[in-house]
C-alpha cells in the first residue's frame, strides 16, 4: 500500500499509536480514580471517628453515617450522569464538525 503522507506510518501503524494513547489516557484516568476513592475512604474514616466521638450516642452516629452515606452515593450517581452528559457532548459536537467539514 502507498501512504499519501510520506511519513514512513502506515494506517495500521497510526491507528496503533491513537490506541496507546487512549489506553495511556485512560490508564492515567483510572489512577486518578484510584487516588480520589482512596482520599474518600480516607475522610469516611475520620468522619466516621469524629461523628462517633462527638455524638456520644451510637445511634446518632448511626443515623449520620447513614445520611452521608446516602449523600455519598447520590454524589457520585450525579458524577456519572454529568459523565454521560459530556460524553453525550462531545458525540454531538463532533456530529457538528463532520457536518461542518463536509459543507
Amino acid at each position: 500500500m502507498s501512504n499519501p503522507e510520506g511519513n514512513g506510518e502506515g494506517p495500521e501503524q497510526t491507528a496503533f499509536v491513537e490506541l496507546e494513547k487512549i489506553v495511556e489516557a485512560a490508564l492515567q484516568h483510572l489512577a486518578e480514580v484510584t487516588r480520589r476513592a482512596e482520599m474518600a475512604e480516607d475522610r469516611n474514616a475520620e468522619f466516621e471517628t469524629l461523628i462517633k466521638r462527638f455524638a456520644g450516642d451510637e445511634g446518632d452516629a448511626g443515623q449520620v453515617l447513614h445520611r452521608l452515606a446516602q449523600l455519598e452515593e447520590d454524589n457520585e450517581d450525579m458524577r456519572s450522569r454529568l459523565e454521560a452528559g459530556q460524553v453525550s457532548v462531545n458525540k454531538l459536537i463532533a456530529k457538528i464538525r463532520f457536518v461542518e467539514e463536509g459543507q
